[in-house]
């Protein structure tokens, strides 16, 4: 059964109690980066935690951090925020970080995932908390300093010292999440939330559906540069209309024709049989079955997601949206040179 979350009160939660501790962030990714300018913009002491050699570092550097071994950061740490990938964290975990943990230290994950799927087992003298802001990185950056935060979920998994709870809302504050909102969970309803949202809507669903309707478009005789506007390019303008004010003000700015193709057509496309497979994706997160899916086949060098991914590098969306945001923006995005 899951736990029904708790909102925290904004004038509750301030970095006070962290402001006479240091933070290790262990990873300068997307979201390593965030959490470690705005806690350190927010008065914390914070290391980071990066191994030479890479843009990663330079970054940091470029930041004004001096990066460290994780082993050092460990040593110094009384709070460390894990910005690892799920895939690697338990192996850093064991040969980096355990061995050098002491009575009465705090890890701090973004991410359920690897204390929820036992991937990392904790001592019984350490506090595990969890701080999840619910934006990327550049999000959680921007929105700090524009004076806002983003909304971030905490749990408690373990509180060894009695102010597990503490930690976690000094975390969350001290990335700004005090200034947007602050929801209490537990880590496995975050976990699992977390998954099925990706699989079943934002990114699986949202990518098969974007194909299909391009592929039925195209089938059927019309311009490939057609379906991908209708099918791809125009789906930013209706997830910002969402993400501002949800379905209905979403549904009160677009056309009527829009409006009753939507509210008409729509449901005839999730049906008993999309609902079956989302219950079916809920099952196997739940049962692990999907965690030990994914840890198998990062153990064996990504060969199928990798063997997916540049399948659908080549798909014809792919190529003819290429050439669309050459002509719109002058110049492919980043990623694509």
């Amino acid at each position: 059964m899951s736990t029904p979350v708790t909102v925290i009160p904004k004038a509750s939660a301030t970095v006070d109690f962290l402001r006479d501790k240091t933070v290790a962030v262990l990873g300068y990714g997307s979201q390593g980066q965030a959490h470690a300018l705005n806690l350190r913009d927010s008065g914390c002491r914070v290391v980071v935690a990066q191994r030479p050699g890479g843009p990663r570092f330079d970054a940091a550097v470029d930041a004004g951090f001096e990066p460290v071994e994780i082993p050092e950061a460990v040593k110094t740490a009384d709070l460390l925020i894990f910005g690892l990938p799920d895939d690697v964290a338990s192996g850093i975990y064991e040969r980096q970080i355990r061995p050098h943990l002491r009575s009465g230290q705090a890890l701090g994950f973004m991410h359920g995932f690897v204390i929820h799927y036992e991937q990392i087992s904790p001592p019984a003298d350490v506090d595990v908390v969890l701080v999840a802001p619910k934006a990327q990185g550049r999000g959680v950056r921007n929105e700090y300093v524009a004076g806002r935060g983003v909304l971030a979920l905490i749990a408690v998994h373990q509180d060894a010292g009695g102010h597990a709870r503490d930690i976690a809302l000094a975390w969350a504050a001290g990335i700004g999440s005090n200034q947007a909102g602050i929801l209490e969970t537990t880590f496995k309803d975050e976990t699992e939330t977390d998954l099925f949202g990706e699989q079943a809507v934002l990114c699986g669903g949202l990518t098969a559906l974007i194909k299909a309707g391009f592929e039925t478009l195209v089938q059927a005789g019309y311009p490939p540069e057609l379906a991908y506007f209708e099918c791809c390019h125009e789906i930013k303008l209706l997830a910002d209309l969402i993400h501002d004010g949800g379905i209905t003000y979403m549904r009160r700015r677009i056309s009527s024709t829009a409006r009753f193709g939507d509210l008409t057509r729509g449901p005839r496309l999730v049906g008993d049989d999309i609902r079956r497979e989302m219950q079916n994706l809920l099952s196997e997160i739940q049962s692990g079955q999907f965690a030990r899916e994914f840890l198998e086949d990062n153990r064996h060098g990504r060969t199928l997601s990798d063997k997916l991914t540049e399948r659908d590098r080549n798909h014809p969306i792919e190529t003819v949206g290429r050439t669309l945001r050459e002509l719109m923006w002058g110049k492919p995005t980043r990623d694509e040179t």
